[in-house]
């Protein structure tokens, strides 16, 4: 897509102004849809979770920390790990300055990965990252929130990821692997470690859950492209002169550029 050039300011106005119908147009848009989340009907959590935390062992009620309401964003973060997903670390690195606001408006947040605590608390430090964090080692909540799947799930075809089912792309390590080492699935596996079917085993996403009558209930997930309105550094992009401007996987962990 070409922009016209030399246009005048008032040919750039009148396009613009046609253009600012339509974000209004989207706007509105999502504000219908927000309420639309808001009305989607709860489903009582009565499953004890467990969670490793910088303050000991705590269940999924304890996350809430006395608020009415919990965000969970699904880190992925596979105990085979050595480094956090670049793609969620990119998506992390705007947590810092929201969390505090959220926690001070009746909304606890917490990003949950599978990983051991320990691996989690150093990651965070060498990101310098000061969110909440806690480990579902050991726990079901990752499988139970579609963003976990075992390698038997893989080899048999049964993972259901963002409300579909998968097709089966092999059953051996070796089908599962790019012939493209630069691939961007490989690319990305690499900078956590680990090969492409170890690190597909975890997979992103949100969940929101509500706290009513001292019960848990699960009002709301989301995954893949429904995250994109998390991804600080996207909506950015989607305003400057050239939008996205992809070819492939080139962002990296944050303390990474220049070093690779």
């Amino acid at each position: 897509m070409t922009a016209q050039l030399n246009a005048t300011r008032q040919q750039w106005l009148a396009a613009r102004l046609d253009l600012l119908e339509e974000e209004k147009e989207l706007t509105r848009q999502s504000d219908a849809l927000a309420i639309k989340r808001q009305q989607l009907p709860r489903v009582r959590i009565d499953k004890q979770y467990r969670f490793d935390t910088d303050d000991g062992n705590v269940s999924l009620k304890d996350l809430f920390g006395g608020r009415s309401q919990l965000l969970v964003y699904h880190f992925m973060f596979g105990p085979d790990y050595s480094a956090g997903c670049p793609s969620c670390s990119s998506i992390a690195d705007g947590f810092n300055g929201v969390f505090v606001h959220l926690e001070n408006h009746d909304v606890a947040f917490w990003a949950v990965s599978r990983a051991p605590l320990a691996k989690l608390q150093a990651f965070k430090r060498r990101m310098d990252w000061s969110f909440p964090w806690a480990s579902s080692f050991g726990s079901d909540f990752n499988g139970d929130f579609s963003v976990w799947f075992s390698a038997e799930q893989q080899h048999q075809g049964d993972v259901d990821y963002n409300y579909r089912r998968e097709p089966l792309p092999g059953r051996t390590v070796q089908e599962w692997q790019p012939r493209d080492s630069e691939a961007p699935i490989a690319q990305i596996a690499a900078m956590t470690g680990t090969d492409v079917p170890t690190y597909t085993r975890d997979r992103p996403g949100v969940s929101a859950f509500e706290l009513i009558d001292g019960a848990v209930y699960h009002s709301y997930s989301s995954y893949a492209r429904g995250l994109d309105g998390l991804w600080g550094m996207y909506q950015w992009l989607d305003r400057a002169p050239k939008g996205r401007n992809e070819t492939g996987i080139w962002w990296r962990h944050h303390d990474r550029y220049g070093k690779e």
